[in-house]
């Protein structure tokens, strides 16, 4: 544990930290299951793009659950050792996909993403002026979900739109 480290903390509770930065942590290691698994399953048009986005945000929810653990770790903290308590400890959860449609999928990792934001802005908020190198980490972090965010709402939407059109042109 870096005690002088830890001497620049103001205005909030090291273990506190420690709780929402676990809670955060459960959260990446389930988004990145979820990622990794709709890959596996998702089927539909234009698969295929969805399946390289999906594998490259389970790469970055891993490395997010790295980044959390190694804060944790510093702070004299102990990341979830077991993958029970991530279920119990997470924000935003897990759904197993049902539908393994492209569009259903999609809309999925949407609704993951921007729990993700609202997770991440609580703990900018949280720690700006307090912890700085806990905001740092999670400034990060939230930059990186706002842009999944982005990346699957656009890829979302020329699905959607693909899927349109074909529907209009085959009316005709």
């Amino acid at each position: 544990m870096a005690r002088y480290g830890n001497s620049i903390i103001k205005g909030i509770e090291v273990d506190e930290v420690i709780r929402l930065l676990n809670k955060a942590y459960a959260d990446e290691w389930l988004a990145y299951y979820q990622y990794y698994i709709e890959e596996k399953v998702v089927k539909g048009i234009m698969k295929d793009a969805a399946i390289t986005e999906l594998q490259e945000h389970a790469a970055d929810e891993l490395r997010h659950a790295d980044m959390l653990a190694q804060r944790i770790l510093q702070l004299g903290g102990t990341p979830l050792l077991n993958p029970k308590e991530w279920f119990l400890q997470s924000n935003c959860g897990y759904e197993e996909p049902r539908n393994f449609d492209v569009v259903a999928i999609l809309e999925d990792a949407i609704k993951g993403e921007q729990c993700a934001i609202s997770t991440y802005s609580e703990l900018v908020d949280l720690t700006r002026d307090k912890d700085i190198v806990t905001y740092d980490i999670v400034s990060q972090i939230l930059a990186d979900e706002v842009e999944h965010e982005e990346d699957l709402q656009g890829l979302y939407e020329d699905i959607t739109e693909f899927v349109e059109q074909l529907k209009s042109s085959s009316e005709r």
